[in-house]
């Protein structure tokens, strides 16, 4: 099967609020603990400036497989040439490459933005997502440590940067 990146529509809202709520449950990507609903995520994709850019990876019948999104990293203009970046690949489909097709494509889509470095947050545990950061360019900068509460127990995040 062959797959490929594009840019979000709100058609795709469906399937990037089931993604992203698989995120949620599965406690691995994310500190958030509340599931969204499809109108809250219309509202942030709408909401977006044009820099930031969400995208998708869909199998060639059309499927949505993940999204990536660039977002603000601070709102201090001093800042405006880092994004903050997430990216959630469907439960079933992940350990399968999508994830470096599409954190690939992002990287592309950054450097057309404008976007001089990417950074992210990841749980310190999540190797396989460090693993795939690390195979295109992320570097390690530190650790926040006990940083975030989840299910009562406080969650240590490593610190990730790339240069464009």
């Amino acid at each position: 099967m062959e797959y490929g990146v594009r840019e979000a529509t709100l058609e795709d809202i469906p399937s990037i609020t089931k993604i992203y709520n698989q995120g949620i449950e599965d406690r691995i990507a994310t500190l958030e603990t509340r599931p969204r609903t499809e109108d809250e995520m219309r509202k942030w994709l709408l909401e977006r400036g044009e820099r930031y850019k969400v995208l998708v990876i869909e199998d060639d019948a059309g499927k949505v497989h993940g999204w990536a999104s660039l977002n603000v990293f601070n709102a201090r203009c001093c800042y405006s040439g880092v994004s903050d970046i997430s990216i959630y690949i469907e439960r079933e489909m992940r350990g399968k490459g999508l994830g470096k097709v599409l954190l690939g494509s992002l990287i592309e889509t950054a450097r057309k933005q404008g976007f001089h470095k990417m950074v992210l947050s990841v749980f310190k545990e999540n190797r396989i997502a460090k693993g795939l950061y690390r195979s295109l360019g992320f570097r390690e900068v530190g650790t926040y440590e006990k940083h975030g509460l989840l299910d009562g127990k406080w969650v240590d995040i490593t610190i990730m940067e790339r240069l464009l």
